[in-house]
């Protein structure tokens, strides 16, 4: 096995003590070996700052004070971290138990491997009951400039990228220009895929990371308004990443008829998994399964 990577994971919070404690544990409990979790706390005032006090000492760093908002704590955390793989993890959300360990392996056995996320993000009730796996045939590039894990309506719509089961490389962060744009109030994510994609591809796995928690206060709810940025964000990274030429780049079934495989994605998947020597095999593969029109 190779020498297993140092993780970052920043959690920032504002008033959520509700969950916050489930969300720590989550990721603590997992004994990962070189772990550095950091708690970006905006000034909460509902016993949050308590809770995260009892995990103090296995925490690489926390604050509570008032912030900038979201995008700005994450930006704060990421400027604080040294992990060689970051990602970050909302206050309400849950990675499962095996997440940090095949996150790690991965990216250590395969170094071509920028970005992963899962083709099976998972969902979390209220009370942190699992209720829903979701299936994601593919990743592609030419699919993400055409909208399709934006929910518009249109057809095929092939899932969002969900933000708490991905993961990436420090080098490619800084590549992207090391920090979101908090210009966007809830598309942050998605524009930071939007200058991810420019550089490298999505690689998809299909083991569950992490579980988006349903709840009636969180931020996300407000759709119509992420949609409305990612669509600017996408829009942006259309004129700037030349979509006439990914466009073109599209499989030949692309244009004719009926369609099936129309796109080709990555994905990581486990190999000779019935013998000691299994281990984690990339593979390149056309999506989606089965025709649409």
């Amino acid at each position: 096995m190779k020498l297993l990577p140092k993780i970052s994971v920043v959690t920032p919070s504002f008033n959520q003590g509700r969950f916050l404690e489930a969300t720590l544990t989550s990721v603590l409990s997992q004994g990962y070996p070189d772990l550095e979790l950091l708690v970006m706390d905006g000034g909460s005032t509902d016993g949050s700052v308590e809770i995260v006090k009892r995990y103090e000492a296995r925490l690489a760093y926390w604050r509570s004070c008032p912030d900038g908002g979201h995008y700005d704590a994450i930006n704060e955390g990421f400027g604080r971290a040294t992990g060689d793989i970051i990602a970050w993890l909302n206050s309400d959300d849950l990675y499962f138990p095996w997440t940090l360990r095949s996150v790690a392996t991965i990216f250590a056995e395969l170094p071509e491997v920028q970005w992963l996320t899962s083709l099976r993000p998972g969902f979390v009730d209220h009370e942190g009951f699992v209720f829903d796996v979701h299936r994601i045939q593919g990743f592609s590039k030419s699919a993400f400039d055409e909208g399709r894990y934006l929910e518009e309506g249109g057809s095929p719509f092939f899932g969002f990228i969900q933000q708490e089961s991905t993961f990436w490389r420090r080098s490619l962060w800084e590549r992207a220009g090391g920090r979101i744009d908090t210009a966007y109030g809830l598309a942050g994510d998605f524009d930071l895929w939007a200058r991810f994609y420019q550089l490298t591809e999505l690689v998809g796995t299909p083991v569950p990371l992490a579980g988006f928690r349903m709840q009636r206060a969180q931020r996300s709810r407000d759709k119509d308004r992420y949609l409305a940025e990612a669509r600017t964000s996408l829009e942006r990274s259309r004129e700037t990443g030349a979509w006439a030429d990914a466009k073109a780049a599209l499989l030949p079934e692309a244009d004719t008829g009926p369609r099936a495989a129309r796109y080709e994605g990555a994905r990581v998947v486990r190999a000779d998994v019935d013998s000691p020597e299994s281990r984690w095999r990339l593979e390149r593969y056309r999506f989606p399964e089965g025709v649409w029109l």
